[in-house]
């Protein structure tokens, strides 16, 4: 029996490994599929933005209803609030600022730079709390200052080698990220991530649509442009989103979020390979500065906890 069950865990743990690595780098192609329809394409954030949002929060919700039926409809009833400023300030900030730097850039830059939002999460939780950052923490926030430094610099003071256009939108999606981290807390423990995930992009995308107008904008939709989006949509959302969820009920959030970290470099890979991008070796070094944080963050709360 205690090899059954050895043997289960076993299959458990790899099955969340491949699940939470597949959202990850389903997430980072997701990126370069958008680096590729605003670059090529002539699509702006203004444009992909709301309908991505729109199409794939519009798939989730009709996923919740089927599975939860009129219960997908209870956090409008106790939490409209809730979910309103999630949708405008966590949803709509953290797609629209992530996709306007990639336009800006390329996907695996725009990642990269994301990624310092566990940094500025930290930094808030210690304001919080009113205590100081541990010693691990404040080497986060030194790699994260370095590795933005590299990225944006080159190691030349005084010279840009990221256009000041991409360093505000990467830098912008990291505050977002932290927006979009922090504030649904109590939403998600009462309704779930699913719920709250899909009203937020359908909401976002509703706002973003009659912010920005999309069916206004000039846009030549070929059928490049259908299958981009629909990867996106499909694949890039839907499916990521619900392999990271499954991956991480599987290992934990704390393994999970490690594993996810698969998506900068995903990005990275899908832009040299495919896009073309061009890195220098210090790019690299920059790279791996700002994701370092994140594994000296995890490993400073599984030091903590003792748990996963």
């Amino acid at each position: 029996m205690k090899d059954n069950h050895k043997t289960e865990e076993k299959n458990q743990a790899l099955r969340g490994t491949i699940l939470t690595l597949a959202g990850g780098t389903l997430w980072g192609f997701s990126g370069t599929c958008g680096q590729f329809l605003l670059q090529t394409k002539g699509l702006t954030s203004n444009w992909l933005v709301p309908i991505r949002l729109f199409c794939a929060g519009l798939i989730l919700v009709l996923i919740c209803l089927l599975r939860e039926g009129a219960g997908a409809f209870a956090i409008w009833k106790k939490d409209a609030a809730g979910i309103l400023v999630f949708a405008i300030l966590g949803m709509s900030m953290c797609q629209y600022t992530y996709f306007s730097a990639i336009g800006a850039s390329n996907a695996g830059t725009a990642t990269v730079l994301q990624y310092i939002g566990p940094v500025l999460i930290m930094i808030i939780l210690s304001l919080r709390n009113r205590r100081m950052p541990k010693a691990s923490e404040l080497a986060a926030v030194a790699l994260a200052v370095l590795g933005t430094f590299l990225l944006a610099t080159h190691g030349t003071p005084g010279t840009m080698a990221l256009s000041g256009e991409a360093l505000f939108w990467g830098l912008l999606s990291a505050v977002a990220l932290a927006i979009y981290t922090m504030q649904p807390i109590s939403l998600l423990n009462r309704y779930g991530s699913a719920v709250v995930t899909g009203w937020g992009m359908l909401v976002g995308g509703i706002v973003l649509g009659l912010l920005f107008r999309p069916w206004s904008l000039s846009a030549e939709i070929d059928t490049t442009v259908i299958i981009g989006m629909g990867v996106i949509i499909l694949f890039g959302t839907v499916t990521a989103f619900t392999a990271y969820l499954e991956g991480v009920r599987c290992v934990g959030p704390k393994k999970g979020s490690l594993f996810a970290s698969i998506e900068p470099v995903s990005a990275t890979f899908f832009s040299v390979i495919w896009m073309k991008a061009s890195f220098v070796w210090i790019d690299f070094v920059g790279f791996a500065c700002v994701l370092s944080t994140i594994f000296l963050l995890a490993a400073d709360k599984e030091d903590g906890s003792g748990k996963d």
